[in-house]
């Protein structure tokens, strides 16, 4: 891992991409063919983290943990498209959160596709998609039918060149993430356009998205304890009257509630590492979704507490604080995911062994 990331410029996400590619380590995530395994997953995203910008770390992740999978069945033109992610050589997104006012309530999404016996055409348009602005071709999520239901929706992959097609930066934000907005206006496509028979696709989604939630929990730990890290060396080299910061009570016990936080997440992440693909439970991906975001906040927070004014160096836990909320939004925000929680509530009030 080390050596294939070696002189390649970590804040260029293509470059990163194409590495990992012709290493073999992207190929080598999926022993089963489909689904990641969460070791080599958590050392991917671990080695990534310490070397690259937030951006560039999310624009693999999303590849990895959803797209990838999500194109294990493929055929056609969308296999050779598989085939080419794995070797590094192509990136594809995931355009699944509507334009408008639909987002995350997906069986709400207006983008639509009008199914034919000799092709497809795709009108609407996704907003926030990470890898919008440096991507081959798009992973769309579409409606085909109008009724609000499960089975109205089917994927289509849209090369990110067909006429009809427009892509708009989202701006400074998550740099090296190519995170934009993606326009479509009669996007005329070929029958083998639709992956996978129309109707699945939510219900497909639904299990990536907990992978998905997996890999940002993963990712979370490695980057609260790369901040722990630093900040532990910060602190003893800090002068503070007759010694440094370290040597005061209510720092330490300001930075043992962290270690405590973090070792909270790392019980909650140890079971998945011993299990043969990275597919938990409802309930599991909706606890690491809120724990990783909750930990990483607190973490952040008080290293920028902590550190004062030296927080707000480039790359500083400042920025990095700000750019990590994404971990209480992307995939489903804190508040749905405490709601799906106390729907267990008795399965998990009751889950003492």
């Amino acid at each position: 891992m080390r050596a294939a990331l070696s002189g390649v410029d970590h804040s260029d996400p293509g470059a990163v991409w194409r590495a990992l590619g012709a290493a073999g380590i992207v190929e080598a995530l999926y022993p089963d063919g489909v689904q990641p395994d969460p070791r080599r997953l958590s050392v991917l995203l671990t080695e990534l983290d310490a070397r690259c910008p937030l951006g560039v770390t999310l624009s693999v992740c999303v590849q990895v943990a959803t797209v990838l999978p999500l194109l294990a069945d493929a055929a056609g033109p969308a296999e050779r498209v598989r085939r080419g992610m794995l070797r590094g050589e192509t990136v594809v997104a995931l355009a699944v959160t509507d334009a408008g006012g639909s987002g995350s309530d997906l069986l709400d999404a207006a983008t639509r596709v009008k199914l034919g016996d000799d092709g497809a055409v795709l009108d609407g348009g996704k907003d926030w998609i990470t890898n919008a602005t440096s991507c081959d071709a798009a992973l769309v999520l579409a409606r085909h039918r109008e009724a609000r239901h499960f089975t109205s929706f089917c994927w289509v992959l849209v090369p990110a060149g067909a006429p009809g097609v427009t892509v708009g930066s989202a701006g400074r934000a998550f740099a090296g993430s190519g995170v934009g907005h993606l326009r479509f206006a009669g996007v005329a496509l070929g029958p083998d356009a639709v992956l996978g028979r129309p109707g699945r696709a939510l219900a497909g989604f639904a299990r990536q998205v907990g992978v998905e939630r997996v890999a940002g929990a993963l990712w979370a730990r490695a980057m609260c304890h790369r901040m722990l890290v630093g900040l532990h060396d910060w602190l003893r080299r800090r002068p503070a009257g007759a010694g440094a910061l370290w040597d005061r009570p209510a720092v330490r016990e300001r930075y043992a509630r962290c270690l405590v936080a973090v070792h909270q997440l790392d019980a909650l992440c140890a079971p998945l590492l011993d299990a043969p693909a990275a597919v938990p439970s409802a309930v599991t991906g909706m606890l690491l979704k809120v724990s990783a975001a909750e930990t990483v906040d607190r973490i952040a927070t008080e290293a920028v507490r902590l550190r004062g004014a030296d927080a707000f160096r480039d790359g500083g836990e400042a920025q990095l604080r700000t750019e990590a909320a994404m971990f209480g939004i992307a995939g489903g925000a804190t508040g749905a995911m405490l709601a799906g929680i106390a729907d267990h509530a008795d399965e998990l009030a009751g889950a003492v062994t």
